[in-house]
């Protein structure tokens, strides 16, 4: 008996593709108009049926987000390159040896380290080798497999979930909203710092309860002499980049107003300044950039598959009639309500469709000009897709980075969603407290 399969992300979007053209058969066609008094009012508007045009959908979704496609395999690329020079591992590795005895440093440590790549560059995929690294380094220190998760995978998807500079979930959602790149990044930063303290206490406290045995001499110191010390002059000079590079970005976006060409052209330069002090070949840093966009394609394809929904929503005349639904509906919510019900949409669709980049695609184009009609800051909307998208991560089975780093700790799904669910739950309720300042009180940004 064959076993039945979930359906991937391409299948969901292809059917709900597929869906929306039959909407515009059967919805009444509308669109916004600005009046006379330049007041914005719907009003009817032409049925255009979506029948064939869904075979086109994916090209002109390709067209349509044809600038953070590129940036996608830019950045994806760049960040194989880091990856293949080893200097990251390296990094984790010395900061390890180096702690020695005080090993709840280590784990604090560790969890801020991997919080920080997840808020800084969507570090997600990348925790799938440190699981490998790290699992084996806290079952030798007396902690188990799931204390080596939370301080990895766990903490780069609280990271994920709460970014400040996040490009694939604050800057994707921010550009497609309309917004400056990173703006309101000094709430964004309280709100990353709370949840990742509380994940660092936790972390501690769990620790603390399941702890065999002391084990600080078995970590491995790295040897120093001889090739190893020139390998890490070599290391040391690559982070330096690295942290250069984050420097760069942060001073890009805030004091230049950089957005995604200049910062697809600062990831490009580091990518390939990383490759040559790894000593690579210009072939080889070529191949590396390739192997890391061909890694990241399946995300470029889901981003263009998910803008062709809007295309033929759009091309079928009923976005407009959607928003006007959802003016009618959630508009009677008031604001708090309509952003609870925007938060608790996104973390539905997540349960479906992990990708940020193809919910980012699917769902802000239609909710930040709904922000709009009921006068709710478009910076609350991208809070709650960021905390909608990232949460319920470490639970859903659709979930490729999830499935991948249990099996690399070999903890069994059913085991971690027995574990993880109430944690997540917890979170879920903490976004939303966080989520209430941004329309309760005058934030920056916001």
């Amino acid at each position: 008996m064959s076993k039945s399969h979930f359906p991937n992300t391409y299948v969901i979007i292809s059917a709900i593709i597929l869906v929306c053209a039959l909407a515009t058969l059967f919805v009444t066609p509308g669109q916004y108009v600005t009046a006379a008094d330049g007041s914005v009012v719907y009003e009817r508007a032409e049925r255009a049926p979506q029948t064939w045009q869904v075979f086109s959908a994916l090209y002109n979704g390709f067209i349509k987000q044809a600038g953070i496609i590129a940036f996608i395999l830019i950045v994806g690329g760049a960040f194989w390159v880091l990856n293949a020079t080893g200097a990251v591992s390296y990094g984790i590795n010395r900061f390890i040896a180096g702690a020695g005895k005080y090993d709840r440093l280590v784990l604090a440590g560790l969890a801020l380290l991997f919080s920080l790549g997840g808020a800084v560059f969507g570090m997600s995929e990348e925790t799938i080798p440190f699981v490998g690294i790290v699992v084996p380094l806290m079952t030798a220190m007396g902690y188990d497999a799931i204390t080596g998760l939370l301080v990895v995978y766990v903490a780069s998807n609280i990271g994920f979930s709460a970014a400040f500079l996040n490009p694939f979930t604050v800057g994707i959602a921010q550009e497609m909203s309309g917004l400056p790149l990173f703006s309101g990044m000094g709430y964004r930063l309280i709100c990353w710092t709370v949840l990742t303290a509380v994940l660092i206490v936790f972390i501690l406290w769990y620790s603390a309860r399941i702890r065999k045995a002391p084990s600080a001499n078995r970590v491995q110191v790295v040897d120093d002499s001889g090739e190893g010390r020139s390998e890490r002059k070599r290391h040391t000079a690559i982070l330096v980049v690295l942290l250069l590079t984050v420097v760069m970005l942060i001073v890009g976006v805030t004091c230049f107003k950089w957005y995604m060409a200049e910062i697809s052209a600062l990831f490009l330069v580091m990518g390939i300044v990383v490759g040559i002090l790894g000593g690579f070949s210009a072939n080889r840093i070529a191949d590396e950039f390739v192997a890391g966009a061909k890694d990241i394609l399946s995300a470029a394809l889901v981003v263009g598959l998910a803008s062709g929904i809007i295309v033929i929503l759009q091309d079928g005349h009923v976005v407009d009639s959607i928003l006007h639904g959802l003016e009618s509906g959630l508009g009677d919510a008031g604001k708090t309500g309509s952003l609870a019900l925007m938060y608790g949409t996104q973390t539905v669709i997540n349960l479906l469709i992990p990708s940020a980049t193809a919910k980012a695609a699917v769902t802000i184009p239609i909710m930040a000009p709904f922000c709009d009609l009921i006068h709710l800051s478009r910076q609350s909307m991208v809070m709650a897709f960021q905390f909608g998208d990232g949460f319920t991560n470490m639970l859903t089975p659709t979930s490729g980075v999830l499935m991948a780093a249990l099996a690399m700790a070999r903890v069994p799904y059913g085991k971690w969603l027995k574990w993880v669910w109430k944690y997540v739950l917890i979170l879920i309720l903490a976004g939303f407290v966080l989520l209430l300042p941004t329309v309760l009180l005058p934030i920056a940004g916001f």
